[in-house]
C-alpha cells in the first residue's frame, strides 16, 4: 500500500497537471503538503504584501496654557508620547494624562488605533493622585534603601568586634588575666551599636534582620560580662593568696622573739643583762610600753 503523500502528490499531478504552472495560477514551489496529507498553496509573508513605511505624525499638546508640538510615529502609544512630553512640561511620565477627543488614553493604547493623525489636538493634564503615590513610593524606597545601608554598616562593624570578644573569651577560659580597661571599652563600643540599631527604621525584612542584630550585639556585651566577672574572681583569689602569703611572713619572723619572752629566768645557764636605758625623746610625754604585736590583717 503506498504511502499517503506519495499517493497524494501522484493524484494531484495527474488531475491538476494543467492548472499548475499555468496562466493565473500558482506555480509548483508555491504548494505544501501539510502534516496530514492535505496539498495546500505554501504561505509567504512576502507574497501579496506591501510593506508601507511608517509614517511621522505632528501632534499639538496643550498643557495650561502652552502647546507643545511633538513629531512621533504613528504607530507609537501613548506611553511614548508621554515620555517625550517629560522633558518640555517637566511632568513624569506617571504623573501625566493625556485626553483625546474628551477620553484619557491608556498609556498602552496606540495613537493609530484611537486615530490619531497629523495635526491632531490632545489635552495635558498633570495626575496629582498619581504623583502622590510616586513620591510616596520614592520616599518609602528611599528610607529602605538607608536602613539597608545602615544595617550592612553597623553589621561589618560588629563582625570587627566579634574578633576581639572571642579572643578576651579565649584568654579568660584558659584562667589568663585580662585587661579591665580593654573589657570596659569593647563594652562601651558594643553598647554604642545598640543605639545606632534603635536609631534604624526598618520594616519587614529589614526589621528582622536589626532583631537578629541587636541580639547579636546583646550576647556580646552578656559574653564581656562574664569575662569582666571571671577576671574580678581570679583577682580576688589573688590577693587573698598574697595576703597570707604576707601574714606567713610577718609570723616567721615574729616566732623568735616570742620564744625569748618567754625563756623561764631560773634556768641553770642564767647569766645576769646589763640593763639596757633608753635616752628620753625630747619633747615628748610619757612613752606606754606593751608587749602588745600589731596584727596585719
Amino acid at each position: 500500500m503506498e504511502p499517503m503523500k506519495t499517493k497524494m502528490n501522484r493524484m494531484f499531478c495527474s488531475s491538476n497537471k494543467s492548472s499548475v504552472g499555468g496562466e493565473g495560477g500558482p506555480s509548483v514551489g508555491q504548494w505544501e503538503i501539510r502534516p496530514g496529507g492535505m496539498l495546500v498553496q505554501k504561505r509567504n509573508s512576502d507574497v501579496n504584501q506591501t510593506s508601507a513605511p511608517i509614517s511621522t505624525i505632528r501632534v499639538r499638546v496643550k498643557y495650561g496654557s502652552s502647546y507643545h508640538e511633538i513629531y512621533i510615529s504613528s504607530q507609537a502609544s501613548f506611553g511614548e508620547l508621554k515620555k517625550k512630553l517629560a522633558g518640555p512640561t517637566g511632568l513624569h511620565p506617571q504623573d501625566q494624562k493625556l485626553i483625546f477627543k474628551d477620553k484619557e488614553r491608556d498609556s498602552k493604547a496606540f495613537l493609530d488605533v484611537a486615530r490619531v493623525k497629523d495635526g491632531s489636538k490632545i489635552v495635558l493634564v498633570e495626575d496629582v493622585v498619581s504623583k502622590e503615590k510616586r513620591c510616596l513610593e520614592t520616599l518609602r524606597n528611599a528610607k529602605v534603601e538607608k536602613a539597608s545601608k545602615s544595617l550592612a554598616e553597623i553589621n561589618l562593624a560588629v563582625d570587627k568586634l566579634q574578633g576581639q570578644v572571642t579572643a578576651l573569651e579565649a584568654t579568660a577560659c584558659r584562667g589568663g588575666k585580662v585587661a579591665e580597661v580593654e573589657v570596659e571599652k569593647l563594652i562601651e563600643m558594643l553598647m554604642s551599636k545598640l543605639i545606632q540599631l534603635d536609631g534604624v527604621v526598618a520594616e519587614g525584612d529589614l526589621k528582622m534582620q536589626r532583631r537578629m542584630q541587636v541580639k547579636r550585639v546583646q550576647k556580646y556585651i552578656e559574653t564581656l560580662d562574664m569575662v569582666k566577672l571571671q577576671n574580678a574572681k581570679s583577682s580576688a583569689a589573688e590577693g587573698r593568696t598574697r595576703d597570707r602569703g604576707q601574714e606567713n611572713s610577718v609570723n616567721n619572723k615574729l616566732k623568735p622573739v616570742h620564744k625569748t619572752m618567754q625563756q623561764p629566768l631560773n634556768q641553770g645557764n642564767y647569766t645576769a643583762q646589763k640593763p639596757v636605758f633608753q635616752r628620753p625623746l625630747k619633747h615628748s610625754e610619757n612613752v606606754v610600753v606593751t608587749t602588745k604585736w600589731e596584727t596585719f590583717d
